[in-house]
């Protein structure tokens, strides 16, 4: 379980990305933020994996408390937390299998990190490209490869992390609609299989509508929506876009 308690962003230019903000996440959900850029679904996704320090409130994740209480907590959660980006975050001259195995340096200390990994971290991540469907492409440079592919080689990056939360920020607005439907299948799928939480941004309504349990709308830095996929009716759907054109997935 997953809670937010008053969580509050404000950088340092005077901006309030996010207002004091509640919400908790249950295990194992795939949970999607919704809203316009600058929304706050960002910013709320930094405070969840620790890029960013709330200026109040805290996150607490599992029994252990805050995530915040202190470097060696933070560093635990960090271990535990897939991060999936918008763009990649590939290392374009590595092998697909290089990249993956990335994914295994958190649990070490810097100075083991210099010599080569041990065996079962190189079966991990094998295993984790073949549940992307990349296994065929382990040795292929990730410069080589389609975008799609990059970002699935980017979930099977995060998986190798063996974590208990993912976290994706935008992972399909760089990719057209077909691959977009592949990567978020892929991701929904594994995260189910695994009792993995997952807490994905999105622009794309339609999307939402198809791969969230649960669907969260920002506007403004606030919270303005909670509810399932059926319930994201036209008047919802103006709450949360209320400053912004409502996306359209075909022009996505």
């Amino acid at each position: 379980m997953i809670r937010i308690n008053k969580l509050t962003v404000t950088y340092p230019n005077g901006v309030t990305a996010l207002h004091p903000t509640d919400l908790s996440v249950e295990a194992g959900r795939f949970l999607v933020l919704l809203g316009p850029s600058g929304a706050g679904k960002s910013s709320l996704l930094r405070c969840l994996n620790g890029l960013v320090r709330p200026t109040g409130g805290g996150v607490d994740c599992g029994p252990e408390g805050s995530i915040f209480a202190s470097r060696r907590r933070l560093r635990a959660h960090c271990r535990l937390t897939g991060m999936v980006f918008q763009h990649h975050h590939l290392i374009g001259r590595m092998t697909a299998l290089q990249n993956v195995l990335t994914g295994r340096l958190s649990r070490y200390h810097t100075m083991r990190t210099l010599v080569p990994l041990p065996a079962e971290d190189r079966r991990v991540a094998l295993s984790a490209l073949e549940r992307v469907g990349l296994l065929d492409r382990a040795l292929e440079r990730a410069d080589r490869l389609s975008g799609g592919q990059q970002q699935r080689v980017g979930i099977a990056r995060a998986l190798a992390q063996e974590p208990s939360l993912i976290l994706a920020d935008e992972p399909v607005a760089s990719l057209d609609p077909a691959t977009s439907e592949r990567v978020l299948a892929d991701l929904r799928r594994i995260c189910a299989e695994d009792g993995i939480t997952a807490i994905v941004s999105l622009h794309q309504v339609e999307y939402a509508r198809t791969f969230a349990d649960e669907i969260v709308g920002l506007s403004d830095g606030r919270i303005v929506f909670r509810g399932g996929p059926s319930e994201l009716r036209p008047d919802v759907l103006d709450r949360i876009y209320s400053a912004s054109p409502i996306p359209d997935l075909a022009a996505e």
